[in-house]
């Protein structure tokens, strides 16, 4: 709906009629068609009065926008269009401003969309109550409830896909502002025996298919389960997978709710390893024995999943394998223990499997209202959102349809109850005549069902209860005595008269004729489930797990608390609950949502009459607005209702000054509505009969067109008249502004022209100063230039014997400067490169100027080598210091040196500091290292090499061990007197040190290395640097080096060598060695 368009009645742009109350005539097929167009409008939301009903639209619907929130917060039920936010709002506000507990009721049969309603309530009532960090947090948290009870809860059956299997009462809690303080969860009958077994087309609970496609493999592997579906005998694989449902994100969902509502990791993951359990039952098999005694006897056939269970339950293996096989009777001092046949196994199996997934639910639960319940001790308003089962009537109905149907019934009975109470309370307080209304009272039939001596319930439980052989059929035999004669039940066995031809009732079963129809109920299995049992052996064994949450869930099994007294049956604690739930609803204003599904195959717009006819019988529907329209169809507050039609008396119109009823009561009088079709109230208007206000609405319809009339004739008269106005405007505008037009063109053209006049006469005059200035320059410039060449004359007369002696050397002078000025241009021009090595000059081009030539070339030499030193670093300038020192020291003096050039020293070849191989030696050396290499020391004895680290610091001369980094030798640089080498091109040097130092006592040191000519002039460097030094360099091919006590004599020659370009080192005899360069 657009912005502009403001609704202020359901009446307007109604389709069909939006309260069911003011359908006329009423019938069920009228009931239906307007249900139907409704439906192929999109208008899913119909009212009875103050119930809704909800269509099942089965796709999305642009209806539940944060805008429609917002749209409906804070006005009136019957202001807007039938919607479930209507009934929300006016429930929350009931509760927030008038103080009233309320409860919302949604019913309806699988798949006509109580849930999503409930989601609906709950969500409206989170978006407009208060905001903050902790109303956020309990509104969040009763939001991501639902997830988690839906997975553990729903499951695909043929008629939904996402249909409830059990049925859920929330009380929302609110503190006196109307904010959310917690809420209390109750459910009422799981469906269990779907774990173990489902019709087909159907699937087990949602969680199960969940986990199996959501959960990673290594949690998958945790918890002993695999992938595949069809592993698993409790999941049926014809529906294993639903179209358009996600499990795998369902899963990340389920456990991120999980997180939210406040479950710890590790309850997490029991909850699922009680899941993963239950599955795994369904895959234990049983093989009959036979005894000695001749009595049959169950075994396992395949242990590996007992196996597994054990494990994951913390249960000892033999404890679980004899639970499924021996059953133990206790009486008051004995003890019967008695083996299972594979049936009875089986049934031990299943009922093991159901009671263990119930139990874990209804713990979900108790551990989500841990949760979410409020936490603060003050007083409490209350809003109860009630999900529960609708009628079922199905081909074949057990004992779940009887309960559920007994639990409709009561729904029923209490719906008619506060119905018309509500409606008598209205009465009374507008001080209306209450007159009885007539309507069907369905209390006999609850009585039949729920009554302590003689109901059905009763009587099941006193079968289930007495001993002897019990059977269905029994049952069924006790219900033919005791309720034969009842109006509302049939059997084919009955002693009625009335029914002893009624063929089509099958022995196995008895009808009850509800509220909303006949269902018949084959009484198969009703004793089994109403018993519930559960072998002690069983709960013994759970109890005995190591698993908390497994043994939390069976208290019955503790030993030391045997009860030998039954527990309760299915039937009494369904009735029990159920009468809880009907006395906390009568202590609450009800809210009504009826949901109706338009077809079976959940798909979009259609509607199948037949269905719809079908549930809105045992809805009771009709009932509903026959209840309603006993008395008064309409009321409406007196302030709308003249507002809405004080157009059909002119005394009303256009405004009432008085009270709003004086101007109902004249109003109602100038149209003679007859006086028993309406009554007024304190404050609100009651109509009898829907004619009377489907006529006020037809006289308003023709009232309105008559006024739109009227309108729009004014509106047509006011625009013609404000057209002409505006015009008449405009044309005097038009020629005021030509007028004002034609006066500034002219103006303009007389400006124009005098301007042009004014110019020609300043040009005139300006052209006759000039011709003046001109004639008048002109003379004095004669006169000067005369009288120049008059003085000049003079001048040349008197010096004219000077000219004659000076002019050879001013010529001369001139031409040189001349030259002179020439060259230095041209040098300009023909400068060479700036690089140093650079040695191109210009040539020289007089012969006077060679001294010149050369200087300059010199001056322009020492500036470029300046302006190259001034770009080096600090770094750069050590780097070609020794270098210098290297040229110095080696120049032409050793052969190796050429080839070292264009090296850079870098000094540390090993990386001591980065190496770890080196820690121990980095550890012991505390100084610097300006040189790191590895060196061969040449063996005095053989003269083979053994490598070496050559380490110099600023102090000292240091050779370790290359491989365990170990120091062998120290040597002060004060100790270090002369180091010798060969012309050739060979590594090999000695280091001669000071006789008698502590360092000679082994002799002097004979060395190869790669960087000879680097290490020598730093080692050069560094000794001149701490000793103020030099260190003498000798350089000949023939030296002596100090061995201990001897001297030997290294002598170089040259000769070709099998290694190659390798110099070798030879001992000739002891006092001699041989070092042979290629």
């Amino acid at each position: 709906m657009a912005k502009m368009e403001v609704k202020t009645s359901l009446l307007d742009d109604m389709i069909g009629v939006g309260d069911m109350v003011l359908l006329e005539p009423l019938d069920e097929d009228s009931f239906i068609n307007n249900l139907k167009k409704r439906f192929d409008h999109n208008e899913v939301y119909t009212y009875i009065g103050s119930v809704v009903i909800s269509i099942n639209p089965y796709r999305s619907l642009p209806i539940y926008t944060p805008e429609k929130v917002e749209e409906y917060r804070n006005r009136n039920f019957y202001e807007l269009s039938p919607h479930i936010f209507a009934l929300s709002d006016e429930a929350y506000r009931s509760l927030r401003d008038q103080d009233k507990d309320q409860c919302i009721l949604i019913t309806g049969e699988s798949g006509a969309g109580k849930t999503e309603a409930s989601k609906l309530v709950m969500s409206y009532v989170a978006a407009v109550c208060g905001k903050g960090a902790e109303v956020n947090q309990v509104k969040e948290q009763l939001l991501q409830s639902n997830p988690v009870l839906e997975a553990f809860g729903n499951a695909k059956t043929v008629r939904n896909d996402n249909s409830s299997r059990f049925g859920k009462y929330m009380d929302i809690e609110f503190d006196f502002k109307g904010d959310p303080l917690g809420g209390v969860i109750s459910n009422y009958l799981l469906e269990k025996s779907r774990v173990v077994k489902q019709p087909r087309g159907e699937r087990n609970f949602h969680i199960f298919y969940q986990i199996l496609s959501g959960a990673s493999e290594d949690f998958l592997c945790k918890l002993k389960l695999e992938q595949d579906f069809s592993r698993y005998n409790y999941l049926g694989l014809d529906s294993a997978k639903v179209n358009g449902v996600d499990d795998a994100a369902n899963f990340r969902t389920v456990r991120n709710a999980m997180q939210i509502v406040g479950f710890m990791d590790h309850e997490t993951q029991s909850v699922f390893e009680v899941v993963a359990a239950v599955l795994k039952l369904g895959n234990i098999e049983f093989k009959p024995e036979s005894r000695v005694n001749g009595l049959d006897e169950s075994k396992i056939k395949d242990k590996n999943e007992l196996k597994e269970i054990c494990e994951l339950t913390g249960i000892d293996q033999s404890v679980l394998e004899r639970a499924f096989s021996f059953r133990t009777v206790e009486a008051k001092q004995e003890k019967v223990s008695t083996t299972l046949n594979v049936a009875q196994a089986y049934y031990a199996r299943d009922a093991l499997a159901k009671n263990l997934y119930s139990r874990l639910f209804s713990w979900l639960v108790t551990r989500i209202n841990e949760s979410i319940k409020a936490q603060t001790k003050v007083r409490k308003k209350v809003m109860g959102v009630l999900d529960i089962y609708g009628f079922e009537i199905f081909e074949d109905n057990s004992f779940e349809q009887f309960i559920i149907n007994y639990c409709n019934e009561k729904l029923q009975q209490i719906f008619i109850e506060l119905t018309l109470k509500e409606e008598q309370e209205e009465y009374i307080r507008e001080g209306i005549e209450w007159t009885h209304i007539e309507y069907f009272n369905n209390a006999i039939i609850c009585d039949l069902i729920e009554n302590n001596q003689t109901g059905i319930l009763a009587m099941l439980d006193e079968e289930c209860l007495r001993p002897g052989t019990v059977t269905d059929d029994t049952f069924l035999e006790k219900l033919n005595q005791v309720c034969a004669t009842h109006q509302h039940f049939e059997s084919r066995m009955s002693k009625c008269s009335r029914f002893l031809n009624d063929t089509t009732l099958p022995h196995s079963c008895f009808r009850i004729q509800h509220y909303a129809g006949k269902v018949m109920y084959q009484v198969e299995g009703f004793v089994d489930k109403n018993n519930d049992l559960l072998y002690r052996d069983l709960s013994q064994a759970m109890w005995k797990a190591n698993h908390s949450l497994i043994k939390a869930l069976f208290p019955e099994g503790n030993p030391a608390k045997i009860n030998l007294k039954r527990p309760p049956t299915a039937g009494s604690q369904f009735k029990a609950s159920v009468a809880t739930l009907m006395k906390n609803l009568q202590t609450k204003n009800p809210n009504y949502i009826r949901c109706i599904k338009p077809n079976d195959k959940k798909a979009a717009h259609i509607f199948n009459d037949a269905l719809v006819c079908h549930q809105i019988r045992y809805l009771g529907l009709l009932e509903n607005v026959r209840v309603r329209r006993a008395g008064y169809a309409f009321r409406q507050a007196y302030e709308p209702c003249l507002e809405r039609y004080k157009m059909l008396c002119k005394q009303t119109w256009p405004h009432w000054r008085g009270p709003a009823r004086s101007g109902v009561e004249v109003l109602f009088n100038e149209l003679e509505i007859p006086e028993e079709e309406f009554s007024f109230g304190r404050s609100k208007i009651f109509i009898r009969n829907p004619r009377t206000l489907f006529k006020l609405e037809e006289l308003r319809k023709q009232r309105l067109e008559d006024l739109a009339t009227l309108i729009e004739k004014i509106y047509r008269g006011w625009k013609c008249r404000t057209r002409f106005l505006l015009m008449k405007k405009s044309q005097v505008v038009i020629a005021s502004w030509y007028r004002r037009y034609a006066q500034q063109k002219k103006y303009q053209k007389i400006k124009s022209s005098a301007i042009i006049v004014q110019s020609y006469i300043r040009g005139w005059k300006a052209r006759k100063l000039l011709r003046e200035l001109k004639h008048q320059r002109r003379c004095n410039e004669a006169a000067t230039i005369i009288a120049a060449y008059w003085h000049g004359t003079q001048v040349r007369r008197e010096y004219r014997k000077f000219f004659r002696a000076n002019a050879g050397r001013k010529i001369y002078e001139f031409t040189l400067q001349r030259l002179m000025q020439k060259y230095f241009l041209e040098m300009k021009n023909k400068m060479p490169s700036l690089s140093p090595i650079d040695k191109n000059w210009p040539a020289r081009p007089y012969l006077f100027l060679d001294s010149t030539h050369k200087e300059l070339k010199r001056i322009f030499h020492l500036w470029r080598c300046k302006k190259y030193r001034d770009q080096f670093t600090d770094q750069q300038k050590l780097i070609y210091e020794e270098k210098l020192e290297a040229s110095e020291l080696f120049k032409d003096k050793k052969a190796l040196y050429p080839a070292s050039v264009g090296q850079p020293f870098q000094g540390a070849y090993l990386e001591i500091s980065k190496n770890p191989k080196y820690k121990k030696l980095k550890d012991a050396v505390d100084e610097k290292i300006i040189i790191a290499e590895v060196v061969n020391k040449i063996n005095r004895a053989n003269g083979k090499a053994t490598s070496r680290i050559f380490l110099l610091t600023k102090n000292n001369v240091l050779l370790a061990d290359q491989k365990s980094g170990n120091i062998k030798s120290e040597v002060p640089l004060g100790d270090v007197t002369k180091v010798s080498m060969s012309s050739q091109n060979d590594g090999f040097f000695a280091v001669h040190l000071k006789e008698g130092s502590g360092a000679a006592g082994k002799g002097d040191f004979l060395l190869s290395s790669d960087h000879l000519i680097e290490m020598a002039t730093k080692l050069y460097r560094t000794t001149l640097s701490q000793t103020k030094q030099k260190l003498n360099i000798e350089i000949s091919d023939e030296f002596l080096v100090q061995f201990r006590q001897d001297k030997v004599c290294v002598k170089f020659i040259q000769g070709s060598q099998k290694n190659g370009n390798i110099p070798t080192c030879k001992r000739k005899n002891n006092r001699l060695l041989e070092v042979a360069v290629p």
